[in-house]
């Protein structure tokens, strides 16, 4: 928790931020409230960064001190306990917090979404298949599934390695590189923009800004395989690469071999521009009048219905939900190595 000023102080900034927050995204209270609303969620525009913990002596130093800004008080947050190894953090709110227990419009980990309603589950998809996630009018965001099965416990995993954004004639390409073994001095986060390469320099706050799209900017969150992308006005995207651990894999059974640490994106979406006829896995948590069919009460509550979700290719719009009617230009067709 934050170490500024009084309690007062701390409640009223917590008050603000929520309203900021439903007022920014227009995320309507549907009729199936959230099981946990969690915490205060930091406004769109709000600047994040990403802090590892350094150890001392052993132990994780969950401490995070930011800048003195002009007429403000020094900002000294901690991290909270419960996030691995590494959290963001707002220095304009002097708030900080776990990527994939804050945000609604999150995925993370074997993917488990937080919908814009506040609730939480779980959507499998399937192993190389691609699914419409985000379907609006104006944009459309597919994710590629990658995945393992261990015979162990006759179970297949999946992960989400890319995503496919297509808006106003362009395509955004995010995805994570595959690795056998993980290196957390290269960086494993690939983007392009129809077709071409985007290059961001390797150090945190390193910013690229499209020629071609002047609102269209990447900012590196960390020195490497963390970035935000930002359509301004229209979204943006926190994509972190990540691996399965050995402990992971120990732990969940994920099966992970010396052939591949599945590496994969942990993802957290901001909408500024969503109509009420959006669909898709996570897009149709946003609409006004949504009520979940999944089993909220579920200890893994789990969103069927994959077929209707499912796309030809990682920029098709083709989903039996799609809602997309902008230009989908033809552009270089992504493939991935199995």
């Amino acid at each position: 928790m934050a170490r500024r000023g009084g309690m007062t102080r701390q409640l009223a900034c917590c008050c603000f931020l929520v309203a900021a927050l439903a007022l920014a995204c227009g995320v309507a209270l549907g009729a199936t409230a959230p099981r946990n609303p969690g915490p205060p969620k930091t406004p769109p525009k709000s600047s994040l960064q990403t802090f590892k913990f350094p150890k001392s002596g052993g132990k994780r130093l969950y401490s995070i001190s930011c800048k003195k800004e002009r007429g403000k008080p020094l900002c000294v947050m901690t991290c909270p306990a419960k996030c691995p190894n590494e959290c963001l953090a707002s220095c304009s709110y002097c708030m900080s917090f776990c990527l994939c227990d804050i945000f609604p419009g999150t995925s993370c980990g074997d993917p488990r979404f937080t919908g814009g309603d506040g609730n939480t589950f779980y959507f499998h998809g399937k192993k190389d298949q691609d699914f419409c996630i985000v379907s609006d009018k104006d944009l459309h965001i597919n994710a590629h599934f990658i995945g393992n099965h261990n015979p162990a416990v006759r179970r297949s995993f999946t992960w989400i390695q890319a995503i496919g954004v297509s808006f106003g004639g362009h395509r955004l390409f995010i995805g994570a590189r595959k690795a056998a073994q993980w290196d957390a001095d290269e960086d494993h986060i690939d983007i392009m923009l129809d077709g071409e390469t985007v290059d961001v320099e390797t150090f945190k706050g390193a910013l690229w800004v499209s020629k071609a799209l002047p609102n269209l900017s990447v900012t590196r969150t960390d020195n490497l395989n963390a970035v935000t992308v930002e359509l301004d006005g229209v979204f943006s995207i926190n994509a972190n690469a990540v691996p399965i651990t050995d402990e992971d894999s120990q732990i969940h059974n994920y099966g992970k071999t010396e052939r591949d640490s599945l590496v994969h994106l942990d993802l957290g979406f901001k909408f500024h521009a969503l109509t009420k006829a959006v669909d898709g896995v996570l897009g149709q948590t946003y609409q006004p009048d949504y009520v979940s069919k999944v089993d909220i009460g579920a200890k893994m509550p789990i969103m069927g219905g994959a077929p209707k979700y499912l796309s030809s290719t990682l920029f098709s719009t083709d989903c039996a939900v799609s809602k997309f009617t902008g230009n989908n230009v033809a552009g270089p067709v992504v493939t991935f190595a199995s």
